[in-house]
């Protein structure tokens, strides 16, 4: 006998603070079970259990597992997204580049995951394609170069630059990784795109 599933669709717009709760413990559960081992090894059973909810519970949230790692990709593109657009939006984008690197070293785990393993294609065109969409009011018009060879220089330059770094067995600190980025990425496209 096939097992129903329990999803309820509009927890995914719910405001009630139960249901966020909730979503927001399997999404945690999640990141702190991929510090530990391959996501394509950590089972429904076990966020469950990490989040601290029934393991029926879980249908409630999320369709299966995939979704579950869908919802928390999501998310954590558009914050780095949101990071790399205020390091060409601050004043100090010194200090936009470490938050930038904080943030990824913060979530390393998962970020390995997504920029070296075999999903990385997908991630960059989707990073790219959030990018494009974010910057394109503010990349100058009147740049000598065409605005999306800038927000390529961007989205490759972040992404390589924090492949780069995640891929080191040992690993160099945020704040070194933030003055490489803002060197070779941040400084030049700011320089040669924004007004």
């Amino acid at each position: 006998m096939a097992r129903k599933k329990l999803l309820q669709p509009h927890y995914a717009t719910a405001t009630d603070p139960r249901i966020l709760h909730t979503r927001q413990a399997l999404r945690q559960a999640l990141l702190d079970l991929v510090g530990d081992k391959p996501l394509e090894q950590i089972s429904i059973r076990e966020i469950a259990a990490t989040a601290g909810i029934g393991y029926n519970t879980f249908f409630r949230h999320y369709q299966d597992r995939d979704a579950l790692v869908r919802a928390v990709i999501s998310e954590e593109l558009q914050q780095l997204i949101e990071l790399c657009v205020t390091t060409l939006d601050a004043s100090d984008s010194a200090r936009a580049s470490l938050a930038l690197c904080e943030f990824v070293a913060s979530h390393d785990a998962l970020w390995s995951t997504l920029l070296t393993g075999g999903a990385s294609n997908l991630l960059r065109e989707e990073f790219m394609r959030l990018l494009r969409e974010q910057t394109a009011a503010r990349i100058a018009a009147n740049a000598t170069s065409p605005a999306e060879v800038g927000v390529r220089l961007v989205a490759a330059g972040t992404l390589e630059i924090l492949g780069w770094w995640l891929e080191q067995p040992r690993r160099m600190p945020a704040a070194e990784v933030a003055k490489i980025y803002e060197q070779l990425v941040v400084a030049p496209v700011i320089d040669a795109y924004m007004e």
